[in-house]
Protein backbone atom coordinates (compact mmCIF):
# COMPACT_ATOMS: atom_id res chain seq x y z
CA UNK A 1 0.00 0.00 0.00
CA UNK A 2 1.28 3.44 -0.85
CA UNK A 3 1.90 6.10 1.78
CA UNK A 4 -0.93 8.22 0.39
CA UNK A 5 -3.42 5.36 0.83
CA UNK A 6 -2.16 4.73 4.35
CA UNK A 7 -2.55 8.41 5.19
CA UNK A 8 -6.12 8.43 3.89
CA UNK A 9 -6.97 5.44 6.08
CA UNK A 10 -5.36 7.13 9.06
CA UNK A 11 -7.41 10.30 8.44
CA UNK A 12 -10.63 8.27 8.13
CA UNK A 13 -9.91 6.43 11.37
CA UNK A 14 -9.31 9.63 13.32
CA UNK A 15 -12.40 11.31 11.84
CA UNK A 16 -14.51 8.26 12.72
CA UNK A 17 -13.15 8.33 16.28
CA UNK A 18 -14.27 11.97 16.71
CA UNK A 19 -13.14 12.15 20.37
CA UNK A 20 -14.99 15.38 21.16
CA UNK A 21 -18.12 14.62 19.12
CA UNK A 22 -17.76 17.77 17.01
CA UNK A 23 -18.08 16.00 13.68
CA UNK A 24 -15.68 14.63 11.12
CA UNK A 25 -13.62 17.22 9.31
CA UNK A 26 -13.09 19.40 12.37
CA UNK A 27 -9.72 17.96 13.34
CA UNK A 28 -7.56 18.90 10.35
CA UNK A 29 -4.67 20.37 12.35
CA UNK A 30 -4.69 17.53 14.86
CA UNK A 31 -4.94 14.91 12.13
CA UNK A 32 -1.89 16.32 10.35
CA UNK A 33 0.10 16.13 13.59
CA UNK A 34 -1.13 12.62 14.39
CA UNK A 35 -0.40 11.26 10.91
CA UNK A 36 3.15 12.57 11.21
CA UNK A 37 3.46 10.98 14.66
CA UNK A 38 2.23 7.63 13.33
CA UNK A 39 5.01 7.66 10.76
CA UNK A 40 7.61 8.73 13.34
CA UNK A 41 6.68 6.43 16.23
CA UNK A 42 6.49 2.65 16.48
CA UNK A 43 5.47 2.22 20.11
CA UNK A 44 1.75 2.18 20.92
CA UNK A 45 2.21 3.79 24.35
CA UNK A 46 4.37 6.62 23.00
CA UNK A 47 1.93 7.25 20.18
CA UNK A 48 -1.00 7.25 22.61
CA UNK A 49 0.71 9.86 24.79
CA UNK A 50 1.48 11.96 21.69
CA UNK A 51 -2.16 11.78 20.53
CA UNK A 52 -3.32 12.74 24.00
CA UNK A 53 -0.93 15.72 24.05
CA UNK A 54 -1.98 16.90 20.56
CA UNK A 55 -5.65 17.01 21.50
CA UNK A 56 -4.97 18.52 24.93
CA UNK A 57 -2.98 21.32 23.31
CA UNK A 58 -5.78 22.10 20.83
CA UNK A 59 -8.85 21.61 22.98
CA UNK A 60 -7.51 22.07 26.52
CA UNK A 61 -9.25 18.83 27.48
CA UNK A 62 -7.60 15.56 28.40
CA UNK A 63 -8.70 12.40 26.59
CA UNK A 64 -8.21 9.28 28.74
CA UNK A 65 -4.95 7.56 27.87
CA UNK A 66 -6.74 4.21 27.49
CA UNK A 67 -8.86 5.68 24.71
CA UNK A 68 -5.80 7.15 23.01
CA UNK A 69 -3.98 3.83 23.33
CA UNK A 70 -6.82 1.97 21.61
CA UNK A 71 -6.79 4.42 18.69
CA UNK A 72 -2.98 4.34 18.57
CA UNK A 73 -3.15 0.57 18.16
CA UNK A 74 -5.56 0.89 15.25
CA UNK A 75 -3.41 3.55 13.58
CA UNK A 76 -0.23 1.51 13.94
CA UNK A 77 -2.03 -1.53 12.54
CA UNK A 78 -2.96 0.50 9.45
CA UNK A 79 0.65 1.64 9.07
CA UNK A 80 2.03 -1.86 9.61
CA UNK A 81 -0.50 -3.34 7.21
CA UNK A 82 0.63 -0.90 4.57
CA UNK A 83 4.27 -1.77 5.03
CA UNK A 84 3.79 -5.34 3.87
CA UNK A 85 3.57 -5.98 0.18
CA UNK A 86 2.19 -9.22 -1.22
Amino acid sequence: MQVQQINLQLVDTINEWDPFQIGAGNYDTEIADIVQAVHDLYDQNKLARKIQAIFEFSFEKLIPLTECKEVAGRLLAIKDGGACSI
